[in-house]
């Protein structure tokens, strides 16, 4: 139960780093944006890559490896070396708390890898707490160290947490304003002129006659929330740019379009209209 809790609020806080991370690179407050707890754990899911996974399952697999082992019937003799290099890892988990704090000094130089150094500091306090740590013969570890260690364990996975999930958050927000135009086109319908301090839109006057009479282009859609559409205009520039905040009432009318595609995409669909017809 308590390892189930502890996964569950560290997806929540990653989902949180990440979401602030991410929508603060577009000068957004992602607590006043009102996400819930369920939309910021998926969230956290886009931690969950490839390299993670392997990560979770070697994790998973390391306990049970002389189980295994022996389950697949290897010689003895290569059973017991696999067996001692185990061991030999485990009993250097000092080192691993030593080499983390090395690069906790140099975290300047690491970037954008500085998630490794207390990495390697949680990975050696728990590598401390098996018994293939424990020098033969030797004082067995009381509770309370044991405690203490587990406690400094999770509080370095969750700063290993933090770091991946802002750093992802930051990554996802570049790829995502380079590729700006890709994104859900928005027209913004207003019967009044909207107060936006250039550079911004494309504004077109559509005439008395009109009831939504002015027509706002060239805008893209970030996220909507709660009737609130966070938009973009075409070359939006992190330190220049602001972002729009357009609120859907009885004097705005949202019209949504798709983005500019991908060239490639635009010649595989007609490729593909041409063989199989109309």
């Amino acid at each position: 139960m308590g390892a189930t809790s502890f996964v569950g609020g560290l997806m929540l806080y990653a989902g949180y780093i990440y979401t602030n991370a991410y929508f603060g690179y577009f000068h957004l407050d992602s607590l006043a944006m009102g996400f819930s707890t369920f939309e910021l754990v998926m969230r956290s899911l886009r931690l969950a890559a490839m390299p993670a996974l392997e990560f979770l399952a070697l994790a998973l697999l390391v306990p049970a490896a002389p189980r295994l082992l022996v389950a697949l019937h290897l010689p003895e003799r290569h059973l017991h070396r696999i067996v001692g290099l185990g061991r030999t890892v485990a009993q250097a988990h000092l080192g691993f708390v030593a080499a983390g704090v090395v690069l906790m000094v140099l975290w300047r130089w690491i970037q954008p890898f500085a998630w490794s150094a207390p990495l390697l500091v949680a990975a050696g306090l728990l590598l401390g707490q098996t018994r293939a740590a424990a020098p033969a013969g030797g004082p067995h570890r009381s509770a309370w160290e044991r405690a203490v260690s587990l406690l400094v364990a999770g509080l370095f996975l969750v700063w290993v947490v933090a770091l991946i999930a802002g750093q992802l958050g930051r990554q996802d927000a570049r790829h995502d304003a380079d590729l700006l135009v890709r994104r859900v086109a928005v027209v913004v319908l207003s019967t009044d002129p909207l107060s936006i301090a250039p550079p911004g839109p494309h504004v077109k006057d559509l005439g008395r006659g009109a009831h939504y009479r002015y027509r706002y282009s060239g805008l893209r859609l970030l996220v909507e929330r709660d009737h609130r559409y966070y938009l973009l205009r075409l070359g939006w520039k992190k330190t220049t740019d602001p972002t729009y905040v357009i609120v859907d009432d009885d004097t705005i009318r949202i019209e949504l379009h798709p983005g500019t595609q991908p060239r490639s995409l635009d010649h595989l669909t007609a490729g593909n209209l041409q063989h199989n017809g109309p």
